[in-house]
C-alpha cells in the first residue's frame, strides 16, 4: 500500500504578490519552490499544522483562513494529498530557519521559478481563480 502524505501551503498575498519558500538544499525535492507549509502531524488540523509550520521554518505567525485549493498528486514512492490555504501574516519577521530562501512573486513571475509536481498543479488552479 502506498504511502499517503497530508501536506498543507500556505497563500499568503501581500500588494498582489505571493510568498514561497525555497526547500532547504537536504530536503526531498531539494532547492525547489514551494508555498510555505509542511506536513500535518498525526492529531493536529490543517489550521494547526501549518502555524506551526510557518513558526518553525520561517518564525512568523499566520492567521489561517479559507481553505482555497485541493490537489492529490503521485509521487514516485507515496502520494500528497496537499491542501493550500488563504493566510495572513499576523506577527514575526520571515528568517529562514527551516527554508533556503523565500520571494514575494506576482501570479505571472511563478513560472520563472521551479516548483514540484503537487505545487504546480496548486498554481495551475491559482491562475484559474
Amino acid at each position: 500500500m502506498r504511502r499517503k502524505i497530508r501536506v498543507v501551503g500556505a497563500m499568503i498575498e501581500r500588494d498582489g504578490k505571493y510568498l514561497i519558500t525555497q526547500r532547504p538544499a537536504r530536503a526531498s525535492l531539494p532547492l525547489l519552490w514551494e508555498f510555505p507549509g509542511g506536513r500535518v502531524e498525526p492529531g493536529e488540523t490543517d489550521e494547526e499544522a501549518l502555524a506551526r509550520e510557518l513558526s518553525e521554518e520561517m518564525g512568523i505567525e499566520v492567521a489561517v483562513g479559507p481553505r482555497v485549493i485541493h490537489v492529490e498528486h503521485a509521487y514516485e514512492s507515496y502520494d500528497i494529498d496537499f491542501c493550500v490555504y488563504r493566510c495572513r501574516h499576523v506577527d514575526g519577521v520571515i528568517q529562514h530557519q527551516g527554508v533556503n530562501d523565500h520571494r514575494w512573486v506576482s501570479p505571472h513571475e511563478l513560472d520563472d521559478y521551479e516548483f514540484p509536481a503537487a505545487d504546480e498543479k496548486t498554481i495551475a488552479k491559482l491562475l484559474g481563480l
